[in-house]
């Protein structure tokens, strides 16, 4: 008999929209150098509006037949993912009308280093050698100083899926994360390369709470990864909640 040691489907959800993703909107419209919050990334919370997508969000899994929705939620251990977390376990969205949620760090949004807090304008100001260097190799290989790439990402997500794949064999889980963290899963999942998730990168931003799903199909030699739902915006559509798509971070680089 074959046997998957897979989830049995994961889901994929971006946290709500964060008071971050405010800050570095209106500091990159007004030109700004820096984005103008005075935190630490990992404590910026999620915004009012934020709030009201992960609720619609948790509504959303709890309409679910009890076999589809996730038996288990994992976090990121940054604020604006645990509050999304939250709303879901909240709202019902685990089966069995669970309401705990496991934090991994390795779900954390990817480190900025010495461009945590500025906006594009304030990269190529403070730091103009760095800003031509990431230009000239691109952003999947590119580390900022005290920061990582997208291939540092990529490394911890291995390991956590490898976890994953133990401690949840053949169960519905459900990670609740950051934008680029989503993508670099699709790429590790779908076996892409560079070009291929930069390209899925920039056809649109990963929405505030869009839900991704994967299926596991059992072949003669393997487990395939299918994915069923992309960047699914149906939770918000349904509730009138507004859907955003800012980039997950705060800085400014794309």
């Amino acid at each position: 008999m074959q046997t998957s040691h897979w989830p049995a489907r994961l889901y994929l959800v971006r946290h709500g929209q964060s008071q971050g993703n405010v800050a570095r909107d209106r500091s990159e419209a007004e030109g700004l150098a820096t984005i103008g919050i005075d935190m630490r990334d990992v404590d910026v919370p999620l915004s009012d509006l934020g709030h009201q997508q992960a609720q619609a969000a948790g509504r959303w899994f709890a309409a679910l037949p009890e076999e589809e929705k996730p038996e288990v939620i994992l976090s990121s251990p940054y604020v604006r993912a645990r509050q999304t977390a939250r709303h879901i376990c909240e709202a019902g969205g685990l089966a069995g009308g669970k309401a705990r949620t496991v934090i991994d760090e390795r779900l954390r949004e990817r480190e900025f280093g010495v461009f945590d807090g500025l906006t594009t304008l304030g990269i190529r100001q403070s730091y103009p050698e760095e800003a031509a260097h990431r230009a000239r190799l691109g952003k999947f290989y590119h580390r900022p100083p005290g920061g990582e790439s997208w291939a540092d990402v990529i490394l911890r997500l291995r390991s956590a899926m490898n976890s994953i794949n133990l401690h949840y064999n053949g169960r519905r889980v459900l990670i609740v994360c950051h934008q680029v963290v989503v993508l670099c899963m699709r790429y590790v999942l779908e076996e892409l390369d560079e070009a291929e998730i930069l390209g899925i990168d920039r056809a649109a931003d990963v929405l505030n709470c869009g839900i991704c799903a994967f299926d596991f199909e059992v072949q003669e030699l393997d487990c395939a990864p299918k994915l069923a739902l992309w960047n699914h915006a149906a939770p918000l559509e349904q509730e009138g909640a507004p859907v955003t798509s800012a980039p997950d971070k705060m800085t400014g680089t794309r």
